[in-house]
């Protein structure tokens, strides 16, 4: 009688198992649905990304997830908790055949340089790939417990849903970047730069930010054409505007204005600050070394720089750049205005002091 207990006991304790598998199997799958769904109603890449964690969040809820995606530079992470930041990198450029953490963009946070990260254990980090035109990624995960055959088919079922939709945005974007990027340089063209312009205009108004502007042109430009050609001076443009992306914030908007003429929008910055960018940005100018068919071209660059001002507009912030570039000009060129200009004296050393009759300093 007991043994008959035993197995009646055991029997319903199956039956009961396969039954709740197969509800909680089936309420994940509505889930996945509802989350898939959504998915597809979001129109950039970030809110793709977000969605897809959320699910996963919701069905396997995961102690971590890192999204990853290889862009033609670099690559795109996206990452919860930002707490596995260290021990993650090392992997993440091992998959990927990455020299340095620098190039990891990450999407959905900022991090402080002193912040520090403890090591974690990822002996139980479980990945799956996605390979899908436009776009290949690698999905990271450590869930909380371990996942069942059906969680996988989960999991696969929503990187499907996620390649698909993450391919066909980032098609979007590269028709919508070829409307507003200038081919040459990489940098946004003119028409984009005033879009941007006028709503960073807005929003510090609104906001009561600050916000600065800074235009800088390469001196004697026409002599490197004249002597590397038009493709040496292609290729001195190419590089300058690389450098000097790679030397802006990830907020920060650098587009050709015409020509050798490049403009910057700064959002949440003073002219002080500004100023110093920009002074840091025209020396690594001077000090780059550019090549083409085995010969060095070396080029420096004017800076104008202006901050927004109450009752002003985004054509005052621009014709007060464009002033500020031609006293660079004025001054010698490879300078910035406003700014400090360096004093000589045959019998004492050299020191720097304001520009009183540009800043409104007085000198002692």
């Amino acid at each position: 009688m007991k043994q008959a207990l035993t197995q009646i006991t055991h029997k319903a304790a199956a039956v009961a198992a396969a039954l709740f598998s197969q509800a909680s199997r089936r309420a994940d799958h509505i889930k996945l649905s509802r989350h898939i769904l959504a998915l597809n109603t979001r129109t950039s890449s970030e809110g793709i990304i977000n969605q897809m964690s959320l699910c996963l969040k919701d069905i396997l809820d995961y102690r971590l997830f890192a999204f990853v995606v290889r862009k033609k530079e670099g690559v795109d992470v996206w990452l919860d908790p930002k707490m596995y930041k260290k021990s993650l990198e090392e992997i993440i450029c091992q998959d990927f055949d990455i020299r340095s953490a620098d190039s990891l963009n990450y999407l959905n946070h900022r991090f402080d340089a002193h912040e520090d990260f403890p090591e974690f254990d990822l002996e139980d980090l479980i990945f799956y790939e996605m390979d899908e035109a436009h776009c290949r990624a690698r999905l990271y995960m450590v869930p909380q417990t371990q996942t069942r055959p059906f969680q996988d088919e989960t999991v696969s079922l929503l990187l499907q849903a996620c390649g698909a939709a993450l391919s066909r945005q980032l098609e979007i974007d590269t028709l919508k970047d070829a409307a507003v990027i200038d081919g040459l340089t990489g940098a946004y063209n003119r028409r984009e730069f005033e879009n941007q312009l006028r709503r960073h205009v807005a929003s510090a108004t609104r906001h009561k930010s600050k916000l600065s502007v800074f235009m800088f042109d390469l001196d004697h430009f026409k002599n490197v054409n004249d002597t590397h050609g038009h493709l040496g001076g292609d290729q001195v443009l190419k590089e300058v505007a690389a450098m000097v992306k790679d030397n802006m914030r990830k907020g920060d908007i650098l587009a050709r204005y015409g020509g050798e003429e490049f403009i910057a929008i700064l959002p949440e910055t003073d002219k002080a600050k500004a100023m110093e960018l920009a002074d840091r940005l025209r020396a690594k100018i001077a000090d780059l070394e550019i090549h083409h068919n085995g010969a060095a071209i070396n080029v420096t660059a004017s800076f104008g720089v202006s901050e927004l001002v109450p009752n002003a507009d985004m054509g005052l912030l621009i014709e007060e750049a464009d002033a500020m570039l031609y006293k660079a000009k004025l001054n010698g060129r490879n300078t910035v205005m406003p700014g400090l200009i360096k004093v000589f004296s045959p019998n004492a050393p050299q020191v720097l002091k304001p520009k009183a009759d540009i800043l409104g300093w007085s000198t002692p």
